[in-house]
Parts: structure tokens; sequence; C-alpha cells
């Protein structure tokens, strides 16, 4: 009897330990499993899941529901404030082509413009300039022609003294007539 107590002892004291005994009072493998306990882990899981259903339907997924919206009614919005910033850049763009355009206009315009005007200004300085060539080549000309005559003048009287000196050398006698005759008969041809 003593055996028997002590089995009953062991059940006794499993029960209270919460291990489940086969009828021998052994105690058998995993508690999870044992087939008296299942009622009541079944009711415990039921009531776990029913509890998180409901923390997951009425507070959790909401919650990312609401995230997920506004995450995406951000991203369409950006999306269009994106697309407007590109249709104002294409607008600015093309206005800023426009005005290079009209801006290359405008400076082709002015160099045109100042070109006529420095062609107009150089016209007027070269007709002034001409107007002074042709003076002062008036004058030099004029001058030359002094010069020339003068020369002309210095060599017949050079001629003439020479024919003198030369006719004198060779003991001749020349009178003034005669040699301006020769000397201006020569200088002709």
């Amino acid at each position: 009897m003593a055996t028997e107590t002590t089995a009953a002892d062991a059940a006794h004291g499993a029960a209270q330990a919460g291990t489940c005994v086969n009828d021998v009072g052994s105690a058998i493998g995993m508690p999870q499993l044992c087939v008296d306990w299942m009622p009541n882990q079944v009711f415990w899981l039921v009531v776990s899941l029913v509890v998180i259903f409901f923390v997951l339907s009425r507070i959790a997924l909401p919650r990312i529901g609401g995230v997920l919206a506004e995450r995406l009614g951000t991203i369409t919005n950006d999306l269009a404030a994106a697309e407007e910033l590109k249709q104002k850049a294409v607008a600015a763009e093309q206005a800023y082509n426009d005005a290079l355009a009209a801006a290359k206009v405008e400076a082709n315009k002015i160099v045109a413009d100042a070109k006529a005007e420095i062609q107009k200004q150089l016209d007027a300085a070269t007709a002034k300039a001409d107007v002074e060539i042709a003076a002062r080549t008036a004058e030099s000309e004029a001058r030359i022609s002094e010069i020339r005559a003068g020369a002309l003048e210095a060599v017949t009287e050079v001629a003439k003294d020479t024919a003198k000196e030369i006719v004198a050398a060779f003991g001749g006698k020349a009178d003034a007539r005669s040699v301006t005759s020769a000397v201006t008969a020569r200088l002709k041809g």
C-alpha cells in the first residue's frame, strides 16, 4: 500500500503543480497536450483571439489604414504639385527662351545701329581726311611746282655761269645773251 499511497500522493502533488498525470500516477509529456486541460486552453485561446481581433479591427487596422490613406493622399498631392511645378518650369523655360530670342534680336538691332553710326562717322571722317589730303596734296604740288621752278631757274643760272666759265677757260669771251640762248636751247631739248 505504500506504493499506492506514494502514487496517489504523486498524482495529488502533480495536480497541484499543474502537471498532467495518467491513471498510474506518473506525469505525461507536454502539459499543453494534456486532454484534461484542453477545454481550458481552448477557451483562453478563443478569448485571446477575439480580443486580438477586436483590438486589430477597432484600433490598429483603422490607424494603419488612416496612415496609408494619408500617405497615399500626400503622395498624390506631391505628384500633382510636382506636375504643376513641371508645367511652371516648362512655361518659365519657354519665357526664358522667348526673352533670350528677343534679347538677341534687340542686340542685333543695337549692333546694326552701332555699325551704321560708326560707318556714318567713319564716312564723315574719311571725307574730312580726303578733303585735308586733297588740300595738302594741292599745297604740296604747289610747293613742288615752286621748287621745280626754282630748281629750273637755279639750273639755268648754274648752267649759264658754268658755260661762261668754260668759255672763259678756253680763252674766249662770251656775252650774256649768246650764253642764255645756248643754255635755253639746250634745256628745251
